[in-house]
């Protein structure tokens, strides 16, 4: 078999020191946002008109002053306070029309970007699920997606918005008093000088503070799946005292970016509030020298105090913006993760070929420190046709990773592993995986009902089929719950005991009459006569198909035709459980207790 090409992603224990332009991150939102753009763009474009409006009230109130109030007409003002009003409402309905054209489509943005992370997810391979805390995936699918929902929906088109309103702003206030104008504009290099400054400071905090979520959610979710454990050890001082610390860490990230952004802010209020402060003591003598209009004035400040919100809001909408740049790259860290190609045979010859057969096959887990020896250091094992073979072997020497490599879970790193002649590498995994099925050890039910749970194992199979499978793993309880395979098991089969979740995992194996059945020791959970009647009816499903079980038993070992021995990366024995009681002192100890090597 070739070497693996997959190197899931590392999750991000670290805060990267160089961080990717928050611009650069945003861009590639570009293809989700496509099929959007115009009611985005139109949204920006109808929001940029509203705002320009409300620079044209300005030039009205100095119409008023100059105007009718200067000539003592009424009725002038009252034309004047009604183009006001009018321009208010239009402002208004503008706005409203604004959030009318963008608030669906970017509600189908974020799903449509949710829905491809979660098909992404589950077609990485186990290997990066095995690397990433499950909090950290969470947050990404939930709390980073929505920071980016809202940076299309407010601060991206509002960037847009608020620029060109103070270029259009500071157009008008040049154009009635270009000295006064230069006057606001002194704060401008220093200001893009500090937010410069301030965007690569922020963005490292904002990312920090966003994997200390992730890690934060993966606590949580770990203390409330493992809440029997926790309050059967009493172990609620010590996950509530871990809780604190990464709630204080977070504590002391979120507040090291309020400093970063009261202090960006204190800058932008101030600044411009100085130079405003500057232009009114100089017009106010402009006017007493009566080189400038009283109305002229009036409007330049109320132009100029239209500005402030603008302005001001620059530091909030950019510091958004990378909040949105880092949630950006947290999910793009998902979706650059490569998904293993899928060419290959779509099915196998006939049922009769020449079973599972390993052939030098090696294999070490993708995240072993680099150095380390094989787990498994060359398998040549062949299982024929329509035989049942137990594997034994210490604790960890391999045997659930020696199974996971049959459907692909894992790839293997050397040798060559052939279903019915054909290797497993020249197949796709879904063609792979509809022709062999798998019990593991740890048998996880989903919430939903017992019917969903068990016809995961053969979407298209009947009710005769379920209803089999059941009995073939000895699953009469079912039909005592309170609405009998339709009934919820809830989180992970939790409702459940032990040996009812194994038994609901074996019948989910066996629904689908698979080709090649892998269990890893399917019975570890049953008492002593369930077990027997589970072995039972595991006869004829085993006298049907080529199967591979993991024993720990004598009693499991039993099931099958032959066993083999599993030690030290290898498989050191083969033959039956009487002749190798016999013959090997090591599976004799296994198996009896006895001392290796007595007699």
């Amino acid at each position: 078999m070739p070497e693996s090409t997959i190197n899931p992603a590392d999750p991000p224990s670290a805060t990267p020191a160089r961080p990717r332009s928050a611009v650069r991150s945003l861009l590639r939102l570009w293809p989700y946002v496509r099929p959007v753009r115009t009611r985005l763009f139109g949204s920006a474009g109808v929001a940029v008109v509203a705002s320009c409006l409300a620079l044209l009230i300005p030039l009205v109130l100095k119409w008023i002053v100059d105007g009718p109030v200067a000539d003592r007409d009424p009725s002038g003002v009252w034309v004047g306070g009604g183009i006001m009003l009018a321009l208010g409402v239009l402002e208004a309905g503008l706005f409203g029309i604004r959030r009318w054209l963008i608030a669906r489509p970017l509600a189908a943005l974020e799903a449509r970007m949710r829905a491809d992370l979660f098909r992404h997810l589950q077609r990485l391979p186990v290997a990066f699920h095995d690397r990433w805390g499950s909090g950290q995936l969470l947050s990404r699918a939930t709390n980073d997606l929505q920071i980016c929902r809202m940076f299309l929906a407010f601060p991206l088109v509002f960037l847009v918005v608020n620029t060109t309103t103070i270029v259009v702003g500071f157009g008008i206030l040049l154009s009635q008093r270009w000295t006064l104008g230069l006057l606001l504009l002194a704060p401008a290099v220093p200001l893009v000088i500090l937010c410069s400054y301030f965007e690569s400071r922020y963005s490292l905090a904002s990312r920090r503070a966003q994997d200390q979520i992730g890690d934060l959610t993966t606590l949580v979710e770990e203390s409330v799946l493992g809440i029997r454990i926790i309050k059967a050890f009493g172990r609620h001082h010590s996950q509530a005292v871990a809780f604190r610390e990464q709630s204080r860490e977070l504590r002391g990230t979120e507040l090291r970016k309020a400093r970063l952004l009261s202090d960006l802010w204190m800058l932008i209020i101030g600044l411009p509030d100085v130079a405003l402060g500057a232009a009114l003591v100089v017009g106010s003598v402009q006017v007493a020298d009566g080189k400038l209009s009283v109305g002229t004035l009036v409007a330049f400040l109320s132009t100029a105090l239209a500005l402030r919100w603008p302005v001001e809001s620059m530091g909030w909408l950019l510091s958004i913006s990378n909040e949105a740049a880092t949630s950006v790259d947290r999910v793009f860290e998902v979706f650059d993760t490569p998904i293993p190609e899928e060419d290959g045979q779509e099915s196998l010859p006939e049922r009769g070929g020449d079973g599972i057969r390993f052939t030098g096959v090696r294999f070490r887990y993708p995240d072993a420190p680099a150095g380390t020896p094989d787990l498994l250091t060359g398998i040549d094992l062949h299982i024929r046709t329509g035989e049942t073979l137990a594997l034994v072997g210490a604790t960890g020497s391999g045997k659930t990773s020696m199974t996971a490599l049959i459907p692909r879970l894992y790839e293997a790193t050397g040798g060559r592993l052939t279903l019915d002649g054909v290797d497993t590498a020249e197949l796709t995994r879904p063609a792979l995986r509809e022709l062999v099925s798998t019990a593991f050890e740890e048998p996880t039910l989903f919430s939903a009902s017992v019917r969903d749970n068990v016809l995961m194992g053969a979407p298209g199979a009947s009710e005769a089929d379920l209803l089999r499978a059941l009995e073939t793993a000895q699953c009469d309880f079912v039909h005592g719950l309170p609405h009998g395979v339709d009934t919820q098991v809830g989180e992970q089969g939790l409702s459940l005991s032990g040996g009812q979740r194994q038994r609901l995992a074996l019948a989910r194996a066996v629904v689908g009459r698979p080709r090649f059945l892998v269990l890893d020791d399917p019975l570890s959970a049953l008492d002593v006569h369930t077990e027997a009647l589970v072995e039972a009816a595991l006869r004829h499903v085993l006298a049907t198909t080529t199967a591979l079980v993991v024993a720990h038993r004598p009693s499991t070992v039993m099931l099958a035709d032959r066993v083999a021995l599993l030690s030290g990366g290898r498989i050191t024995e083969v033959g039956t459980h009487h002749e190798l009681l016999h013959s090997s002192p090591e599976y004799r100890h296994m198996m009896s207790g006895d001392p290796v090597g007595a007699a």
